[in-house]
């Protein structure tokens, strides 16, 4: 369960946005600090999380919490963005990272459509484990995720000695004058909501995990406080040992600190890049193994595409919902670049968890709410995790490109109409 918590958080997201942030915060230092409040905002949340996990040890998620909260409507607007507008795209971006890490080696692989074409490989094998049996996959992502721990560790640890450098602590560049160190903060905040999320992506396998109870709370929260360190720290080395106006160059692309160390740049470069390649194949694994099972849980009680709740008949997974999620994930290689898909996905991402949020003051007042778990202050932990998404959902619009925003906005806005459709077949069904 550790290995899907981690291999899904840290994968792609915090190489791809280490530039991004930097850009936004314009100086070393603030950007740093935007990714130790990017993970200590996740704390609330994450209690709010192990408290509604413990209540419902079911597959389905944020549709599950929404559907017990009475709101059948937003249970479905849930499922319909996390689908076409952050589930999906997660393992695209995903792969199109683990294709630009490669670029050392072959610098087509970088925002080519060849590295496209690469990614779609990626995609199409670690479905095909996934399709034939959930056991396989399991074992591949225990693997991966041991694999990738050690040079993140040696970037931490190498980086502690590059604190004198002087490059963290360099005047702003490329800052909207007008902007101030708030505004600034708030969007790097917001940038770096890619690479924490994944955090609650074990729930939607909570129906298969052993002993929920007790393993949910301690996993995510162990797992919150690690991870907002080691990215913090990660932050802290890349930082210290690139340039910041060279750090900057890379947005949109893989950033790799170790082409930047004198004595070993070729060998340690090369090695970040498999070992990044390694680290984002964890984490498409994992989003290919968790995320169709929502789609699942939806689908069997036909609120969406029947084809969705199809189990295949010998390796009892659910085979057309897996085919499908990757076959649009394949789809939007080529419809943007990565920068673009970012924007795309955080504000989907951002405005679902506030719903999922909301429904707790919904869900305790339910007879059959009995959490082994209790989030301290729950109302606090509520008011809060909700705020923090819709006002980093407005720091989205300063971050990414409008393209993308407005493109998750539009879709989002599709969904209810949608779901008066299958809920009008659903209906028809049972008078019949």
């Amino acid at each position: 369960m550790l290995a899907i918590i981690v291999g899904t958080v840290i994968g792609s997201g915090v190489f791809i946005t280490l530039p991004i942030v930097a850009r936004e915060t314009g100086s070393p230092n603030l950007a740093v600090l935007a990714w130790l409040i990017g993970g200590i905002i996740w704390i609330p949340q994450i209690l709010i999380l192990a408290e509604m996990g413990t209540a419902y040890p079911e597959q389905g998620f944020g549709y599950l919490y929404l559907r017990k909260a009475g709101s059948k409507p937003l249970a479905f607007l849930y499922v319909w963005t996390v689908f076409w507008t952050s589930d999906t795209p997660s393992i695209t971006i995903i792969a199109l990272s683990a294709s630009s890490a490669l670029s050392i080696f072959y610098p087509a692989l970088d925002g080519t459509i060849i590295g496209k074409f690469f990614a779609a490989f990626l995609i199409i094998t670690l479905t095909y484990v996934h399709y034939r049996d959930v056991r396989q996959g399991g074992n591949l992502q225990v693997a991966l995720t041991i694999a990738k721990i050690s040079p993140l560790i040696l970037l931490m640890v190498i980086g502690l000695f590059y604190l004198d450098s002087g490059n963290l602590f360099v005047k702003p560049v490329n800052v909207n004058p007008q902007a101030g160190l708030w505004t600034l903060l708030v969007a790097g905040v917001a940038a770096t909501t890619w690479s924490y999320a994944g955090f609650p992506n074990v729930l939607y396998m909570a129906g298969e995990i052993k002993n929920p109870e007790r393993s949910l709370p301690k996993a995510l929260i162990g797992s919150a406080l690690g991870i907002t360190l080691a990215y913090t720290l990660i932050a802290l080395a890349t930082s210290a040992i690139v340039p910041h106006d060279k750090l900057l160059g890379y947005a949109g692309s893989f950033a790799n600190p170790f082409q930047y160390l004198p004595a070993f740049a070729k060998i340690a470069a090369s090695f970040l890049a498999i070992a990044a390649f390694i680290s984002m194949v964890g984490a498409a694994n994992a989003c290919i193994m968790v995320q169709p099972r929502i789609e699942y849980a939806i689908a069997r009680d036909g609120l969406f595409f029947s084809s969705f709740a199809h189990v295949h008949p010998k390796y009892a997974t659910p085979d057309y919902s897996i085919l499908l999620q990757s076959g649009l994930a394949i789809a939007l290689l080529f419809i943007g670049g990565i920068e673009a898909l970012l924007g795309y996905f955080t504000l989907s991402y951002l405005l679902q968890n506030a719903l999922i949020y909301g429904a707790l003051f919904k869900l305790r007042k339910n007879e059959d709410y009995q959490p082994s778990y209790r989030a301290p202050a729950w109302w606090l932990m509520a008011v809060l995790a909700i705020a923090t998404q819709l006002y980093l959902a407005y720091g989205t619009f300063i971050a990414y490109p409008t393209g993308g925003v407005l493109s998750a906005a539009i879709i989002i806005g599709s969904g209810l109409p949608i779901y008066f459709y299958f809920n009008s077949r659903l209906k028809k069904k049972s008078n019949n």
